[in-house]
């Protein structure tokens, strides 16, 4: 097991602005610098399924145990969810530009979204561009509960819902995330995860056609 489970058991659930779970380091840093060692350098932005990377051994571990059994249990526990059939769907950010991070809800498609910050603690986040936060309200990213530095194997997990607003201050450069979904159906779940290798396959695409 690469991934704190003692201390997601033992964490609270908040209901400010909305119920999550926050809790960092739930991938020790010895193990987080081997993942991110062996993760793909994506300089591109969007979300990109495993399936359109190449990764090194300890991060195909990290992101094969995410969409296991152990988590979707204690996930299921906490938020007192029935989540037994529901599947799963994992993406990988390695880059955000200027564009990103605008107040949203997740699609109504994803039940639960769970998200693992990979990126180390330093003056990056100082200034609070690309750190997440969970809004009061859809129209104030001043006005948040929670602010998420994406760092040292932060993980946060929140079940969708009519608030879930958040988003975060723009910030341009190298950002790893991990996103896992509980999805509500294989369809919807399927159909996000064409979306996501279609958009990998066009970036590729366009890497490749781009002037040396």
């Amino acid at each position: 097991m690469l991934f704190d489970y003692d201390a997601l058991r033992a964490a609270r659930v908040s209901p400010d602005p909305f119920p999550h779970l926050l809790l960092r380091n739930f991938l020790p840093a010895e193990t987080l610098q081997a993942v991110v060692a062996d993760l793909p350098a994506l300089n591109r932005r969007g979300s990109f399924p495993p399936s359109s990377f190449k990764a090194g051994p300890m991060a195909r571990a990290a992101m094969d145990e995410l969409q296991g059994g152990t988590l979707k249990d204690i996930v299921a526990e906490k938020f007192g969810l029935d989540l037994s059939d529901a599947p799963t769907m994992l993406t990988l950010r390695g880059r955000t530009e200027a564009t990103d991070g605008k107040i949203h809800r997740d699609s109504v498609s994803k039940r639960v979204t769970i998200l693992l910050y990979l990126n180390p603690s330093n003056a990056d986040w100082a200034g609070h561009a690309g750190c997440l936060r969970l809004l009061r309200r859809p129209d104030d990213l001043e006005d948040y509960a929670v602010e998420v530095p994406p760092v040292d194997g932060t993980l946060l997990v929140f079940p969708n819902g009519p608030t879930t607003w958040h988003g975060h201050h723009p910030f341009t450069g190298r950002r790893y995330t991990i996103q896992l979904n509980y999805m509500t159906t294989d369809a919807k779940a399927r159909t996000e995860l064409m979306r996501h290798r279609f958009s990998a396959f066009v970036k590729r695409l366009m890497g490749a056609l781009a002037p040396a």
